[in-house]
């Protein structure tokens, strides 16, 4: 009996083996045919999913920690051209952001020409064409001094008129507009300044731009001032890829309620010109700098930032000799008059 049962028990051990075997080989033949095309699938999605993975990743560092200067040129062709994957909600919200941000660092934030009246604004604006609001400030004083009103300057000695704005720069293209504005104003506005925009375009030497600053701070009507930062600054925020001056001030309009145009205007303009400039940047010591996609285009070393301000980062000084007192009032400092040190 012990040999009989050792014999059945030598027999079913190789049935036993025999029989996982030949299920086991089929089952190892299936298991790599079945799973070999979705291994290769998976491979080349990996792979694609690598691949774009890879472009936001080259421009996190174009846009981002980029700063190296190797870097600039992909970063000025993404400020160019508006973001893709931004909604325009989104846009709208950030943008809208910004100008917040910007209303904290200049609370006090205003033209930068000195007047008293409409026309001595009008008169300004135009004068301050490729020249800065320092310079024109400090010529004004004189010419309005010795001609107070339209009809006054428009009576005047051109070469009279030349000598004073001289400072200026294109002092005899300007004396001409000037001159051409007053009579305007005297002839077809009884000496005063309208207060359209249709009727301020007609003057000489007279554009929307120079209209809009007349309106929004000396009549309070709501204008965007697009001048050379408005446009430098909107186009590296990304707000819009337009060039034409008209169609920057639709575009940019089009993002905020019509009561914050004038003031929008101020804080991108101040901005420009302290922190935000056209050759280099101060990206290290610029407060919206997580807001904007053109981040890195300047220097972002803090230190170094702070060395290529043109103003202290609240702004100070002004470029006006009479300054808004709200202005002084936060410690802002007049601009020094003519021939001053």
């Amino acid at each position: 009996m012990p040999g009989k049962k050792a014999a059945s028990a030598r027999k079913a051990t190789p049935a036993e083996k025999a029989t996982p075997a030949k299920k086991a080989t089929p089952a190892k033949k299936a298991t790599p045919t079945k799973k070999a095309t979705p291994t290769k699938k998976a491979t080349s999605v990996k792979r694609a999913a690598a691949a774009k993975k890879v472009a936001p990743a080259k421009k996190v560092v174009a846009t981002g920690e980029a700063v190296a200067v190797k870097k600039a040129a992909p970063v000025k062709k993404v400020a160019v051209k508006p973001p893709t994957d931004e909604s325009r909600t989104a846009l709208v919200r950030r943008a809208r952001r910004i100008n917040r941000e910007l209303a904290e660092v200049y609370p006090y934030a205003h033209p930068e020409l000195d007047f008293d009246n409409p026309f001595q604004l009008l008169v300004a604006t135009v004068l301050s064409a490729q020249t800065t609001d320092l310079r024109v400030n400090q010529t004004t004083p004189a010419l309005f001094a010795k001609y107070p009103t339209p009809e006054d300057l428009a009576a005047a000695n051109p070469e009279e008129v030349e000598e004073i704005l001289r400072p200026c720069g294109f002092f005899r293209m300007k004396t001409k507009s000037v001159m051409g504005l007053s009579k305007a104003l005297a002839e077809e506005f009884g000496g005063e300044v309208p207060g359209r925009l249709e009727d301020l375009v007609k003057l000489p030497g007279v554009g929307r731009k120079t209209a809009f600053v007349v309106l929004g701070n000396a009549f309070g009507r709501p204008g965007i001032t697009v001048d050379t930062h408005f446009q430098r600054l909107v186009r590296r925020w990304q707000w819009t890829a337009e060039s034409d001056p008209d169609k920057i001030e639709a575009a940019v309009g089009a993002l905020f309620p019509k009561t914050e145009w004038t003031d929008l205007s101020h804080h991108v303009i101040w901005h420009g010109r302290r922190i935000c400039h056209a050759r280099k940047p101060a990206c290290g010591a610029c407060p919206i700098a997580p807001l904007c996609p053109a981040y890195g285009e300047g220097e972002t070393d803090p230190e170094k930032a702070r060395k290529l301000l043109k103003y202290e980062k609240g702004g100070f000084p002004g470029q006006r000799l009479k300054p808004p007192q709200a202005y002084l009032d936060a410690g802002g400092r007049p601009a020094p008059p003519l021939g001053a040190a």
